[in-house]
């Protein structure tokens, strides 16, 4: 059974759906966090709940956990900032998925997952931060 011919029988989100589960269910006890903080809202936004860089094998993912939320705001992204700035497309790890709870955000190989400090929610629309992270 080719992709499409999957896809098109379960759907993306059935799809999405079963790859998260299968692959948080084959390693979940490998877990570690490396890094972690707590959202802090920004631009008049609440943006609250923990997040972590979480390493699982050799890849890194950042985390928000089961107690994130955010009020609400254009084209939320997430990605990573260092010194107070957001990095841009140098940083982006995706589109928020949910205005709340517990997201994961693969962290490409090439970069250094533990070489920022903070972890923004971003605003692409206005330029601004609707919450920042400071990892530590």
């Amino acid at each position: 059974m080719n992709r499409r011919h999957f896809l098109g029988r379960v759907g993306t989100a059935g799809a999405a759906a079963l790859v998260a589960t299968v692959g948080t269910q084959a390693v979940a006890g490998s877990m570690k966090a490396e890094q972690s903080g707590t959202f802090e809202g920004r631009s008049n936004h609440v943006t609250t709940g923990s997040v972590s860089i979480v390493k699982e094998g050799d890849v890194y993912f950042v985390e928000l956990g089961e107690d994130f939320s955010l009020d609400n705001g254009p084209d939320p992204r997430v990605g990573f900032g260092k010194g107070g700035e957001y990095l841009g497309e140098a940083g982006y790890l995706g589109a928020l998925q949910s205005l709340k709870g517990k997201q994961r955000f693969a962290v490409p190989r090439v970069w250094n997952a533990l070489g920022y400090d903070e972890v923004f929610i971003w605003c692409d629309v206005a330029k601004v931060p609707l919450g920042v992270a400071s990892l530590k």
